[in-house]
């Protein structure tokens, strides 16, 4: 990991200390983009003091490691921009890319010792970390923040089911186009402007991390985009972004229906 350990103490619920320092950490959760959009939605005002003071922001350029599967789960971190890939590894070096973290998005959480996969960013990402027992010392005095986490944990689960059906019986237009799908969803989550995000998913990931998420080749992948291109169902658009130009056809394609 390239960042320092976090050194600004946690101030219990009643008796936060107000320093410069722990004022611009709560300012920092204020005027955050997605505050209302993650795991911090839950908290009141003294609550987000609280987390405003167990946390510290961080600002990691693309291709960071920022998990370490096998190595000590010592912290969890909030992604609040960017995105990241969360994968895991065979002792022959392969590995299996299983998601995509965007902002508003947890990972790290672990009741185990040890890290259980890897994560690393794919392009710009800011988050919030924190440590194991400042995370546990949130949970205890903020019970909504728990039962927020509990729900995001149960959503997670359920994203593991389908992942299992799009590598297991989906073909590689179902494949792509429930791919698509999902990125377009992720990003009118997280878009400051719902108009601006309409139809549009953001695909900062390359050929390779796809092939890889889905279980395809790179080649299947460049060949079924090309498809959907040809066939106006996309359109190129600029950072990073795919325009989807006939959401239902998509959707008809990734549930497996026929469609033109």
């Amino acid at each position: 990991m390239t960042s320092s350990p976090q050194t600004s103490a946690f101030a219990p619920a009643g008796g936060a200390v107000h320093t410069p320092k722990a004022d611009m950490d709560v300012m920092r959760c204020l005027v955050c983009d997605i505050r209302n959009k993650s795991l911090c939605s839950s908290m009141d005002e003294e609550g987000l003091a609280a987390l405003a003071h167990s946390s510290r922001q961080l600002l990691l350029p693309p291709g960071t490691t920022i998990v370490e599967e096998g190595e000590p789960a010592l912290a969890f971190f909030n992604v609040t921009r960017g995105t990241v890939k969360l994968f895991k590894s065979l002792p022959d070096g392969r590995r299996q890319i299983t998601g995509f973290a965007d902002a508003g998005q947890f990972l790290g959480l672990s009741t185990a010792q040890t890290y259980s996969f890897g994560a690393e960013t794919v392009d710009n990402v800011r988050l919030c970390r924190f440590l194991r027992p400042q995370l546990e010392a949130l949970l205890s005095d903020y019970p909504t923040f728990e039962r927020r986490l509990l729900a995001a944990v149960t959503d997670k689960l359920a994203e593991a089911q389908e992942q299992m059906l799009l590598l297991g019986r989906k073909t590689a237009r179902e494949k792509v186009a429930t791919f698509l799908l999902d990125r377009m969803r992720a990003f009118h989550q997280t878009a400051n402007r719902r108009q601006e995000a309409e139809n549009m998913a953001s695909v900062p990931m390359t050929r390779v991390d796809i092939a890889d998420y889905l279980g395809l080749t790179i080649e299947t992948v460049s060949r079924t985009i090309s498809a959907f291109r040809r066939s106006m169902l996309i359109a190129s658009a600029e950072n990073h972004r795919i325009r989807i130009l006939s959401v239902a056809t998509l959707l008809n394609i990734a549930s497996g229906q026929k469609a033109d």
